[in-house]
């Protein structure tokens, strides 16, 4: 009998009162119920697992906010809310119960009240609110015409600076459109005119203001007048901003470039604005890369931040710097350290950094003596570690997760063994029968060794012949550490049966600069050799059937699906590749942040004596078609300015018109992700579907 287990949640309907006085219900979305049969994953119960995000410590160290959204699929839709509880994990509370997302939240009046941002009804924007430590109390702050996207309140709890959209950019020629209230033309004389999934027609700038009991007052665009960004599109946040201890001055991020210089520079800059003054000093004059994520030391008299030398280059190595506010010296904390961080944040006292990063296939924590440069291990294990947030400067909360799980809040204290917090998801894994993770080294074709995971299916028999899938990782300089992901789900593929080999090829980082960098430049080079390396290793495995093995990816993995296809030789039975590039020479023109082609390809392929250049271009997947043997599956979303849906189109029309099996999905309201929980379901079920049809 086959065994069935539901695990239920709760819809909270509110009544709200509209502006005509009627009452209207708004559905609150919860933690859904969903149907285990026989320990299984599918892709609904994928969509059924909390989310746990953002995760801070109260300034006494004994309490801890974050944020927990889960997806309605009815709806088609996630929700975030705010929980608390107290550094051990005792008396979880839920403190917000609303149809909106909180996000942003940080604590103020010494742990006396939490403010966070949520989209308010009336506004039709996202707003600062305020509540007690308990929930109670709730009021709305802002009144920001076009809304705030992100936020950070002064130590002093007197200013704010926060980031919100300026009216007066890109405004159209009143003349030009007279009389043509319905066209939807867009005139563009310049490059950047769209960036990741929008039309930039707008951009944020950041704004100081009072912040008051009675709401937030006198703002003042600190950058009026400027054509420029800051936060940075597409995903920059509150990170772009860190205030003074004393509260007399802050900084931020910005890259003070547009147009054709915006798309071909990485150079990014750090500002220092002192309130009183209104004066602004560029810290960071000269350094050509993306200098980011600063934070002042508790006594003020040095700054810490993130810095990339090479120009172009955004996977460069992330150097952690130290100015010192009063000499002006700079110091790299990690110039003889190979590897580097991904976050940062100083301990109360002062005298630690801590961050999480990507080492030999996973994300430890690390601290580091500011005055020393020694460098600790703090935590590790087979899982990843993101968020940190130290109480002292021997423990700290973060959240952890693995391939095997998401996200759970822990408590990270030196010398002991790193404990749960929260086990929000402790429920719907145990009820689950989950692969088995191993690692293995893989021999290259150059003599190296190359970390590889390998997941088993639920269940595994050794004595059995299972299909199999390579996964081709993105980026592409992207780790193929411990993640956890709601797309690309390494559990939800061996429910389905199938053995997965994800190898650090050569381009990933946590295993130095040479590794790293060796990618850029020669895309069809070393680091297909090493995919094709670790399809022979587990198709030798007595347990895999070679016959029966897919190459998977998305972005670069999906290049490296497209390349793949030209030349694995019979090693596949199978092809899928999500948002994908096919032919090089049309990315290089269509993309939106044109630095990353023009490094990474190594110039236009117009440069016909660059011999790094035209060797990039040689390798290009579309000039390899003839070649195509396998099945393909081609998925793209037609919000993607990254990777344009045409891309990926262009390649099923080659399969189609080479003879070949081939199928798309296309879905014309996503980026280069799939997000929509609709959408997500769908990509899981047409993904097994076309598996299951070549591999079983």
């Amino acid at each position: 009998m086959k065994k069935r287990i539901l695990l239920m949640g709760t819809l909270v309907l509110p009544l709200l009162i509209s502006c005509d006085g009627k009452q209207q219900e708004e559905k609150i979305i919860d933690k859904p119920k969903v149907e285990i049969k026989d320990g299984m994953m599918t892709p609904e119960i994928l969509e059924a697992f909390g989310r746990i995000s953002s995760p801070l410590v109260s300034p006494d160290g004994s309490t801890v906010i974050f944020t927990l959204s889960y997806e309605d699929v009815e709806e088609n839709k996630s929700n975030a809310e705010i929980y608390k509880m107290k550094v051990d994990g005792s008396d979880l509370e839920r403190l917000t119960v609303t149809a909106s997302s909180e996000s942003n939240v940080r604590w103020i009046d010494n742990g006396e009240k939490i403010v966070f941002l949520r989209k308010d009804k009336e506004l039709k924007s996202p707003q600062i609110f305020v509540m007690n430590v308990d929930g109670s109390g709730e009021k709305r702050l802002s009144e920001v015409k076009n809304g705030i996207e992100c936020f950070e309140i002064s130590p002093n709890g007197q200013k704010i600076i926060y980031a919100s959209a300026i009216d007066d950019y890109n405004k159209k020629d009143e003349e030009l459109f007279k009389g043509l209230p319905k066209t939807s033309g867009r005139v563009v004389d310049d490059l950047m005119y769209k960036h990741w999934d929008e039309w930039v027609t707008s951009i944020p700038h950041p704004f100081v203001a009072d912040f008051t009991d009675e709401g937030i007052k006198n703002a003042k665009d600190i950058m009026e007048g400027e054509p420029f960004e800051c936060p940075m599109r597409p995903f920059g946040g509150s990170d772009a901003f860190a205030w003074a201890p004393d509260s007399k001055s802050l900084v931020y991020v910005s890259r003070k470039l547009k147009g054709k210089d915006y798309a071909f520079s990485t150079d990014s800059n750090i500002y220092h604005y002192d309130i009183e003054s209104g004066s602004t000093k560029c810290l960071t004059e000269g350094m050509e890369g993306y200098d980011t994520n600063p934070a002042f030391s508790p006594d003020g008299s040095k700054l810490a931040f993130l810095s990339m030398a090479t120009p172009k280059y955004e996977s460069d190595k992330k150097r952690l710097m130290i100015l010192n506010l009063q000499s002006g010296e700079m110091t790299d904390l990690t110039s003889e350290w190979a590897y580097w961080p991904e976050e940062i944040v100083w301990s109360p006292e002062g005298e630690f950094i801590w961050f999480a990063a990507y080492y030999e296939g996973t994300e430890p924590i690390f601290r580091i003596n500011v005055a020393t440069k020694e460098i600790e291990e703090i935590a590790s294990g087979i899982c990843d570690f993101a968020g940190v947030c130290p109480i002292s400067s021997t423990s700290a909360v973060a959240l952890r997760h693995s391939m095997r799980s998401p996200n759970e809040v822990c408590k990270v204290t030196m010398g002991e063994e790193v404990k749960d917090i929260t086990s929000i998801n402790a429920e719907l894994l145990a009820n689950l029968k989950l692969g088995e993770v191993q690692k293995v080294m893989v021999p290259t074709t150059d003599g190296k060794e190359m970390l590889s995971w390998i997941i088993l299916p639920p269940d595994f028999d050794p004595e059995k012949k299972y299909p199999a899938i390579l996964y081709c990782q993105g980026g592409p300089q992207s780790a193929v550490s411990q993640f956890w992901s709601y797309r690309w789900n390494f559990m939800i593929m061996a429910a389905n049966g199938y053995v997965i080999i994800a190898p650090n090829r050569r381009g990933v980082p946590g295993f130095g600069e040479e590794w790293n960098r060796q990618i850029s430049g020669d895309y069809g080079g070393q680091n297909m050799k090493d995919y094709l390396s670790a399809a022979d290793f587990i198709g030798a495995q007595p347990y895999v059937d070679k016959s029966k093995i897919a190459a998977i990816g998305a972005s670069y993995g999906g290049f490296s699906v497209y390349w793949l296809a030209g030349h694995h030789e019979g090693r596949f039975a199978a092809l899928i590749a999500h948002a994908g590039i096919f032919n090089l020479e049309a990315q290089y023109l269509e993309t939106e942040e044109m630095w990353f082609a023009d490094f990474d390809l190594g110039g236009p392929y117009w440069e016909k004596n660059n011999q790094v250049a035209q060797k990039t271009y040689s390798t290009s997947p579309h000039l390899f078609v003839n070649d195509w043997t396998a099945p393909i599956l081609v998925t793209v979303g037609e919000l993607d300015y990254r990777i344009l849906a045409s891309q990926g189109m262009m390649a099923f029309n080659a399969a189609k018109m080479h003879g070949l099996e081939a199928e798309m999905l296309v879905f014309p309201d996503e980026n280069h992700w799939v997000l929509k929980p609709q959408n997500a379901i769908l990509w899981q079920r047409v993904f097994f579907r076309f598996l299951d049809k070549y591999l079983k």
